[in-house]
């Protein structure tokens, strides 16, 4: 699993890396992102949509910033591998209401809750927190997980996260943490 953020400045692009029998969330946290794959695939994200690709080796991707003066922010999420196997790409949007004070299911395997399907056992959250707020996510046994800050600054015990920041939480039986400003963080869990 990985999570990568990317800024593009206006007309900025992130292109020719080949997408090597994964499985990806795109989150568009700011601005537009249009988005080209060599299978001919193309399109539009914008701020609060997430989509989902699943690919085998080979499949080559360029995103871009299609605007001319505002900046685009965006976190690629690397779930696990796609073995090999191709599914036709899914975007949603999750409204700010639905992310609001609690854990948004974003992906999973049964597409549960309205969630994109991914094929790997893993589940995707999005949140958007009050300053203060403490949220409690229970780990099943043999599941890990990890914390990313989008925005604010967020206390997992005595940590103190801010933006960007991460972290892999395994051997426990929860995942607690307060938002100690407006915070937004992404929390995945997998096996």
């Amino acid at each position: 699993m990985f999570i990568d953020e990317f800024r593009l400045p206006p007309g900025g692009t992130i292109s020719g890396h080949s997408l090597s029998e994964a499985e990806l969330i795109t989150y568009v946290v700011e601005g537009t992102l249009e988005y080209r794959d060599s299978l001919g695939r193309v399109g539009a994200m914008l701020a609060g949509e997430f989509r989902r690709m699943s690919v085998g080796r080979g499949v080559r991707s360029s995103e871009t910033n299609s605007s001319r003066t505002d900046r685009t922010r965006l976190f690629r999420v690397g779930l696990g591998s796609s073995a090999g196997l191709q599914s036709d790409p899914e975007q949603k949007r999750f409204s700010v209401a639905q992310r609001r004070d609690g854990l948004c299911l974003i992906a999973s395997a049964a597409a549960r809750a309205g969630s994109l399907r991914i094929l790997d056992d893993a589940l995707l959250f999005s949140a958007l927190l009050r300053s203060g707020q403490h949220l409690v996510h229970q780990l099943p046994p043999g599941r890990q997980a990890w914390l990313h800050v989008v925005n604010g600054e967020v206390a997992l015990r005595e940590a103190v996260l801010t933006s960007g920041d991460g972290v892999g939480i395994s051997g426990q039986h929860a995942v607690s943490f307060t938002a100690r400003t407006e915070s937004e963080v992404l929390l995945a869990e997998i096996a």
